[in-house]
């Protein structure tokens, strides 16, 4: 019965998906009820219906080009518009204070206008502050692809993100269909929901703390215990592209080299990164990588035993690859860790592209070298249920060394990490 199930979904979801996409195209999009003024459709026919001029467009401009520059999609989220005009994710309070200051009529006080005439017309409904207070909780932002292209004069069209997979929609007023071929060549807000604010990119790593308007990560977390330690035979690993690495200290500070010298310290670096497909829709925007790479953060200078209190330490950096970067090189130079000894000889290295779900984690081993022997250290990864994984599996520092500034390839991703 599994079996027959498993076969089925497929035909249903094929048959949902072109129903969907036969009505958008067949027939206007219903004005919404009420409760759905705060609905990715809601708001994308409100912003339609605003007199929006080039004040406003400038505001939306500026904003997405502030979230862009801070490592994020080309998003100004609705928290943003009604709390600091002109702000972009990723701004912090003093940027955000200047943006505001720049508009006479922002579009927060045009939404306040439209919603007030809407109530007016409606006994009995949510005040102004209250539908306010309810799109600024909504996640719901203005995602402007390619809107570096923007010849600044040119309105766009407005469209939402219909879900199921849909690759094409109608403009608010259902006289243009929208595709991403077309948003690549004139100006298209889509209204779509956040994915990447609760992250901190690459670019915003050293100022922790700064993530828009929900509480950020920073972007390298400690994860994972040092759950089980087993020797492994050198001759079987696996020898892949990728990496990284961890500091090398023994408990009481001294050189992990048992003759007293100073050890030879190394940092990984992950020089550029090549994206070679998107892994959803363009109504939902950029591709968000997490690169997760696993070890040791503290090697013992000799004693197996003392391993057994160390936890590894997970390196977990987001990479934020937009749809015109689509197999373009984008460099980085991100050091991914530092101060690593040549007694670790393996990392363990996930890549994911975030798509949510429940938490849960990939298993998996680093390995060092202590009194001529290798140890397979015990490492959990996370990851949530609906990430697709790009690429995973240990990696031999050996291979990075070797492979110098070539480029590794990762299923669908290329990296060029650098071991000095």
């Amino acid at each position: 019965m599994k079996r027959i199930l498993t076969l089925l979904l497929p035909a249903v979801c094929t048959f949902a998906l072109s129903s969907c996409e036969t009505a958008l195209k067949d027939s206007p999009a219903p004005v919404p009820p009420a409760d759905e003024l705060c609905s990715m459709q809601g708001v994308a026919r409100m912003l339609a219906a605003l007199p929006i001029g080039e004040e406003q467009l400038a505001e939306v401009y500026n904003a997405v080009s502030s979230s862009s520059a801070n490592g994020y999609d080309e998003e100004y989220m609705l928290c943003d518009l009604l709390s600091s005009p002109g702000a972009g994710v990723g701004d912090d309070p003093d940027t955000r204070s200047a943006a505001k200051a720049r508009y006479s009529l922002p579009l927060r006080d045009m939404i306040s206008d439209y919603l007030a005439s809407y109530i007016a017309t409606k006994a009995g409904e949510k005040d102004v502050q209250e539908y306010l207070d309810e799109l600024s909780a909504s996640g719901i932002q203005i995602y402007w692809p390619y809107s570096e292209e923007w010849d600044g004069k040119q309105v766009p069209l407005i469209t939402f993100n219909p879900g199921y997979g849909a690759e094409s929609n109608y403009d608010m007023d259902n006289s243009v269909l929208i595709d991403e071929e077309l948003a690549s060549k004139r100006p298209v807000w889509v209204v779509n929901t956040n994915d990447d604010s609760d992250f901190t990119p690459m670019q915003l790593f050293i100022t922790k703390g700064i993530g828009g308007c929900r509480a950020s990560s920073t972007a390298h977390l400690p994860g994972g215990t040092s759950s089980h330690i087993s020797p492994t035979d050198d001759s079987s690993s696996s020898v892949s592209p990728s990496a990284s690495s961890s500091s090398p200290v023994s408990p009481a500070g001294k050189s992990a080299n048992s003759n007293g010298e100073s050890p030879e310290l190394h940092n990984l670096y992950m020089k550029d990164f090549t994206m070679h497909r998107h892994y959803d829709t363009w109504f939902a925007g950029a591709s968000e990588f997490f690169i997760k790479c696993g070890a040791l953060s503290l090697i013992p200078a000799s004693n197996i035993d003392d391993i057994q209190s160390y936890i590894p330490q997970v390196t977990d950096l987001m990479v934020v690859v937009k749809r015109r970067q689509k197999g373009k090189k984008v460099p980085f130079n991100a050091l991914l860790l530092s101060g690593f000894t040549d007694e670790l000889k393996q990392i363990a290295l996930l890549i994911i592209e975030s798509d949510g779900g429940t938490r849960t984690s990939w298993k998996c081993q680093a390995k060092v070298m202590i009194k001529s022997r290798s140890y397979g250290i015990d490492v959990d990864l996370p990851f949530h249920s609906q990430d697709d994984i790009v690429w995973r599996g240990p990696i031999s520092l050996d291979y990075l060394r070797k492979c110098g500034s070539d480029t590794g390839h990762f299923g669908d991703v290329d990296i060029t990490f650098e071991v000095d």
